[in-house]
């Protein structure tokens, strides 16, 4: 009777074990099952010019660097890219459930953020400002001490903002343009975003130079990257293959300049970094 009983226990522990490691072994070859499906499906903000964006909102197609970025992963698995617009705080929780498979959505690498999911090499670095209304007074960042100040929700800028001006009130959004009209609306002192994206709003604002004013310190700087669900380390080296390729050949370059370059929105004269690391230090 015990003999009976302790092999029937050896025989659901084997089977529990075997189906765990079956479990473990499929999903963890996330890259056959992309290549297997056909596609990628990548998240993305669409609201964040000029990283995800409605160019035309007829055609209602979201267009932009992370979009490209995630197109030239796809073209190197050789499958068909799938955009898949996402809210801010959706963005995490999506990719770890399986929703989608690869972030492209102008998500920021920090250290906090490691524990829950993997990051690519580094696609942009920028550092975060705020803009302000150029009859506010406002000159520099410790003016803005104990003021309101408008943000993305669930992004870092609600923790770069708290890190630098511990004492400001901070109000988030759910997206860019409504933050960007909170502002305009005077619910806030001073608007918090990435430089890239202020940029984009700034072209946007009429009379923009006379009205407004980017701030020039940072309130930190951003490492943005792509990110990956944890355990999937075929898949990660695939993707951050696509990048190094994309670096060397030139591309890299040539994305840069279609959206951030002199004749974009962004008129950035030069881009100040390369795709070739993942250090955040």
């Amino acid at each position: 009777m015990q003999t009976n009983r302790a092999l029937r226990n050896h025989w659901k522990t084997a089977v529990l074990a075997l189906t765990l490691a079956t479990s473990a072994s499929a999903w963890a070859d996330q890259l056959s099952d992309i290549k297997a499906k056909g596609e990628l499906v990548c998240g993305v903000l669409g609201t964040d010019e000029p990283f995800s964006f409605i160019m035309n909102p007829a055609t209602r197609e979201i267009v932009g660097y992370d979009v490209d970025l995630c197109k030239a992963v796809a073209a190197d698995l050789g499958v068909k890219p799938v955009v898949k617009q996402l809210a801010n705080t959706a963005r995490i929780p999506e990719l770890q459930q399986g929703r989608i498979d690869l972030l492209a959505a102008s998500l920021t690498h920090s250290k906090e953020r490691e524990a829950l999911i993997n990051f690519s090499l580094s696609t942009f670095i920028t550092g975060q400002k705020v803009m302000v209304k150029a009859d506010s007074g406002i000159d520099q960042l410790d003016q803005l001490a104990g003021k309101k100040i408008l943000t993305i929700k669930g992004t870092t800028m609600e923790q770069a903002v708290r890190s630098k001006l511990p004492t400001a009130q901070i109000v988030s959004f759910d997206t860019n343009p409504q933050a960007l009209l909170a502002l305009q609306q005077g619910k806030g002192m001073a608007y918090a975003n990435d430089e890239t994206s202020l940029a984009g709003n700034f072209a946007k604002l009429a009379d923009a130079a006379k009205d407004y004013r980017i701030l020039p310190q940072n309130l930190s700087t951003e490492h943005l990257a792509l990110g990956l669900r944890k355990g999937e380390p075929a898949f990660q080296e695939q993707v951050n293959k696509t990048l190094r390729d994309l670096e060397s050949s030139g591309e890299a370059q040539k994305l840069f300049t279609k959206w951030f370059g002199p004749d974009s929105n962004m008129k950035f004269a030069s881009r100040s970094f390369k795709i070739e690391t993942d250090n955040i230090n």
